[in-house]
């Protein structure tokens, strides 16, 4: 069968097609939306399965970390077309678990960082306001932002600019306002790139956040790294540990320089493939 999500450039327009032709082809799919963006883009959030146990994964949260969108839409299409992953069926994969995907949290961003690309533009991560929302979490926000100062980041930025307060700009609203309002059990958010995993915030990590880290870990062949520095605080792995005290994770997909090509989707798929259903079967 002819795949509907192609490994090609998704800007929203694109985006938004793949989501109608799932949403067309595919009963077991539900769309929802968490909020819109700066510039009134809505932010999906596709749910599937019934379980009684919440996992959500959440990409495109940096406007050049876009593979990370193709990836879970990826991810949908396999599991709602019943191809399975990694032996598993589909049945089998959500029998206890309703996976909510959110493909684009920073779709402004996104189309920004594309639209650099054709113009030799500053590469773009932040939003249309120029917030980085993995700075903008209630989270370390005051730490971060010191240490954002230091680096010289005042203000509006292509990158690691916090915002002016926490829960600032729209995005990190509609997420946190959706999370609040669902009993989530695990969350993990893929940014790229580095193969790295990071599993902890503070003393509300959950004891067996280090243990499912692990068999990530494992699975994927990544390293293990504690926060530091810009990656301290601020974000949302790191608000969803202070705030609900369960496990969150953040996946740095892939390697090399961002945004990494399309010709690595295949690969980093079929590598971080067996922790995502590990995710879902916990």
């Amino acid at each position: 069968m002819e795949r509907i999500v192609k490994n090609k450039v998704m800007g929203y327009k694109l985006f938004q097609s793949y989501i109608e032709r799932l949403n067309e082809g595919f009963d077991s799919l539900t769309i929802a939306t968490c909020g819109r963006s700066v510039l009134g883009r809505e932010i999906y959030a596709l749910v599937m399965g019934e379980g009684r146990r919440n996992v959500v994964f959440v990409g495109g949260t940096h406007g050049q970390e876009w593979l990370t969108s193709i990836i879970l839409m990826r991810l949908c299409e396999d599991i709602l077309s019943g191809v399975g992953l990694c032996g598993y069926s589909s049945d089998e994969l959500l029998r206890n678990v309703r996976l909510v995907v959110i493909p684009e949290l920073n779709p402004d961003g996104i189309e920004i960082a594309l639209q650099g690309q054709n113009n030799s533009q500053p590469l773009w991560n932040a939003n249309a306001r120029g917030v980085d929302i993995n700075h903008n979490f209630n989270a370390g926000w005051y730490a971060l932002r010191d240490y954002e100062e230091e680096m010289g980041i005042l203000g509006p930025s292509p990158r690691r600019y916090g915002g002016p307060y926490p829960e600032s700009e729209p995005e990190t609203r509609a997420i946190t306002r959706f999370l609040r309002s669902v009993d989530v059990d695990m969350l993990i958010s893929f940014h790229s790139q580095g193969e790295e995993i990071y599993y902890e915030y503070g003393r509300n990590t959950p004891e067996k956040s280090l243990l499912i880290a692990k068999t990530l870990a494992s699975l994927t062949e990544y390293t293990l790294v504690k926060n530091e520095g810009h990656c301290a605080g601020g974000g949302l792995k790191d608000w969803f540990i202070e705030e609900m005290r369960k496990p969150a994770f953040t996946i740095e997909i892939g390697k090399g320089q961002n945004p990494l090509p399309l010709t690595d989707v295949d690969e980093i798929y079929d590598r971080i493939a067996p922790a995502m259903v590990v995710s879902l079967l916990l």
